[in-house]
């Protein structure tokens, strides 16, 4: 696993809780909390769209039922 600098989690309702990191390479990281080891990388702005996405409702369909 690369040296990933880790941001504190961003936690929705229920147990939606995950993490957003940058590496010296200026990759950006995300992983749910708890579980950084399983993580996504992608470019920064691909990482903020899809969090602004799930913040306006657009992903709630993957959430779960919990």
């Amino acid at each position: 696993m690369p040296d990933v600098t880790w941001e504190e989690p961003f936690c929705g309702e229920g147990n939606s809780c995950y993490r957003i990191g940058v590496d010296g390479d200026g990759n950006s990281y995300i992983a749910v909390a708890g579980a950084e080891a399983a993580y996504l990388t992608d470019s920064a702005e691909s990482l903020r769209q899809l969090i602004r996405d799930i913040k306006a409702g657009k992903a709630d369909h993957l959430l779960g039922d919990e």
